[in-house]
């Protein structure tokens, strides 16, 4: 998982390096790139968004028109107020953990938005049950696992669950592009 990040880190880089000199021929940029794969996994806001606008920007078939890029932001936004300001407690119940968000003002918005929609794309990979409400601070998610995952689970925590899935690329480009936001 740290090698793709890694990786990304070592080719955003340059290129955010590159961007800041005068003068620059930002065409110069796209020349020769055939795709863009999708990594950033949202951490930065500006590393995600910057390489949302480099894939959209070769893609000839990009309708821009549809294209979201504020709304992008404020996920991005929801995942870092989450990630850096939220409070979770959890309770242990039979047969998997009850997480309890909690947070003030845009923070609680946050929580809502990521936990619930979190829990309706990953309810039943792995088998993991996954089921969550608005609670008056924030959220409770409850995920139940079979016997043999408890460990993971326990291990992973709110923040782990939240960062598995491995959608979270496809789902930048859904909301940038104007398709579906929770794929």
């Amino acid at each position: 998982m740290l090698r793709p990040l890694i990786l990304a880190t070592l080719l955003v880089t340059p290129v955010l390096a590159q961007e800041h000199t005068t003068n620059m021929d930002h065409n110069a940029h796209t020349a020769g790139m055939s795709a863009i794969e999708i990594t950033e996994p949202g951490q930065s806001a500006f590393a995600a968004i910057e390489q949302i606008v480099l894939a959209l920007d070769t893609d000839p078939n990009t309708d821009w028109s549809k294209v979201d890029i504020s709304g992008l932001r404020e996920h991005l936004r929801d995942m870092d107020l989450v990630f850096t300001a939220a409070e979770v407690t959890a309770e242990d119940i039979t047969g998997g953990i009850r997480f309890t968000i909690t947070g003030e003002g845009r923070v609680r918005e946050a929580i809502r938005n990521m936990a619930i929609a979190h829990a309706g794309v990953m309810d039943g990979v792995d088998g993991w049950h996954y089921a969550a409400e608005e609670h008056p601070e924030g959220a409770v998610m409850i995920i139940t696992v079979p016997p043999f995952q408890m460990d993971r689970l326990t291990a992973l925590g709110f923040f782990g669950v939240m960062a598995t899935g491995m959608h979270h690329q496809d789902h930048h480009w859904g909301m940038a592009t104007g398709g579906s936001p929770h794929m």
